[in-house]
């Protein structure tokens, strides 16, 4: 009989990969948006369920929070219509040919996991998602990477926000 904490891995995991694959699938962004708040509540019970309960925190708070709010403002903002968005009318068959393409890629990355015993679970580092080993990670190791995402952002709203009053005009 599997453990609690397994069934409720199995159903996180599931309701993230379910969830994505409907954001990826949704016509309407706003859909898409409501679908990727699923999906990061999901993996934050990930990460509670991890240990790591400051990068529970942050999921919750940024991610799921403040930025999917930007998010839907942004797409609320430019108010986007039904007869603006692209037509799509093979939409599922390459969806479905992408699936069948990286299923197999999958069931090899799984197998390869089962026989390394990669996949049992581990004894965590000391500090593993505290403040302390993020914060040092992240403003030392990955501090480029970390400003070039924000600038990046930044561009992707402003780029936005130019695309909505070049229509209005």
């Amino acid at each position: 009989m599997p453990s609690s904490e397994t069934i409720l891995f199995t159903i996180l995991a599931l309701m993230t990969l379910a969830s994505a694959v409907t954001m990826i699938s949704m016509r309407r962004p706003i859909d898409a948006a409501l679908s990727f708040i699923v999906t990061l509540v999901s993996l934050a019970g990930l990460f509670a369920l991890a240990g790591s309960g400051f990068l529970f925190a942050v999921q919750i708070i940024i991610y799921a929070g403040a930025i999917l709010s930007l998010i839907l403002f942004i797409i609320m903002f430019l108010n986007i219509k039904e007869e603006n968005l692209p037509e799509e009318p093979r939409k599922w068959r390459w969806m479905t040919l992408a699936a069948a393409l990286v299923a197999p890629f999958g069931f090899v990355l799984i197998s390869l996991i089962e026989r390394s015993g990669f996949g049992e679970p581990a004894a965590q580092a000391e500090g593993f998602g505290t403040i302390r080993t993020i914060g040092l990670d992240l403003f030392s190791e990955w501090v480029l990477p970390f400003e070039l995402i924000s600038v990046l952002l930044l561009v992707a709203l402003v780029g936005a926000v130019t695309l909505a009053n070049k229509e209005e005009a």
